[in-house]
């Protein structure tokens, strides 16, 4: 397998990463934002439901952490694929703001916004 090869296959599971964290998190904020509606239209006391609202928020700030370090992994990636001369590695069909066309959601896009202060692993 060449690197490009392994370097396509790593950007696609970052990517697949990234989606599931941002899924999680949007679900768990849903459930989270559900939950003082449903227990007024249960007509429970707040005391009743204020542990099940603790976890919901403590489960987004742990999944946003974990957003975090995903991000920096994402940065640590971009960076060593520079080092390897792999900098075509922009694999997903989400646009980012920085993206210069030609931007669609092709599978590879040329990521001239990569800073150059990225951590190296």
């Amino acid at each position: 397998m060449t690197r490009q090869i392994i370097g396509e296959t790593l950007a696609a599971r970052l990517y697949a990463a990234e989606t599931a964290i941002d899924t999680a998190l949007a679900e768990t904020a849903a459930l989270t934002a559900m939950l003082p509606a449903a227990r007024a239209e249960a007509y429970l006391s707040a005391v009743t439901g204020q542990k099940v609202f603790e976890g919901a928020a403590a489960a987004i700030g742990s999944l946003a952490e974990a957003r975090s370090h995903l991000v920096q992994t994402h940065n640590s990636l971009s960076a060593l694929a520079r080092k390897l001369g792999l900098d075509t590695l922009a694999v997903g069909p989400v646009d980012k703001p920085e993206d210069r066309p030609p931007v669609g959601g092709i599978a590879q896009i040329l990521n001239k916004s990569l800073t150059g202060d990225a951590e190296v692993c």
